[in-house]
């Protein structure tokens, strides 16, 4: 049985969770995410290694996107906050870095007021685009990719 490396990345202001507008992100912060992760895989936690990273850098994204790929990561989970709605660049590199990319959000993206948010630049590279369920939205992105990787 495979085992797969797993990158879940995480875009800018996401390192401030639990104190930005908790109405919107809720109250919990990153901290709680890698154990929520393995819980959801269950047995398969076993076969998956998980790294996360987070920067309020565009370029330092792409270039940690262009090292996962040197590095053999298997697939991506991607929360690129504010950068899915504008970020050309990184929609470039995930055009051709040939690895699967969940796109995740923790809020509805589609619902919310700003028509600009509801436009996502990420999400036509991505395999699939899981939102609004909060952290949630990571076990579902990882299950989903970890099912990818399988078949």
């Amino acid at each position: 049985m495979a085992g797969y490396n797993i990158l879940i990345l995480n875009g800018p202001n996401l390192g401030a969770l639990g104190k930005r507008q908790p109405e919107i992100y809720g109250t919990n912060t990153m901290d709680i995410l890698p154990e929520l992760l393995l819980q959801v895989l269950g047995e398969n936690s076993k076969r998956v290694s998980l790294e996360f990273y987070q920067n309020n850098s565009e370029g330092k994204l792409i270039d940690r996107i262009e090292q996962a790929k040197e590095e053999g990561i298997d697939g991506i989970v991607l929360n690129a906050g504010a950068y899915t709605h504008t970020s050309l660049a990184l929609a470039d590199c995930l055009a051709w870095i040939e690895l699967p990319v969940v796109e995740v959000h923790l809020s509805n993206v589609l619902a919310r007021s700003e028509p600009l948010r509801q436009k996502s630049f990420i999400g036509r590279h991505a395999i699939g685009v899981i939102a609004g369920f909060g952290m949630m939205s990571y076990a579902l992105a990882v299950q989903a990719l970890f099912q990818h990787l399988e078949y």
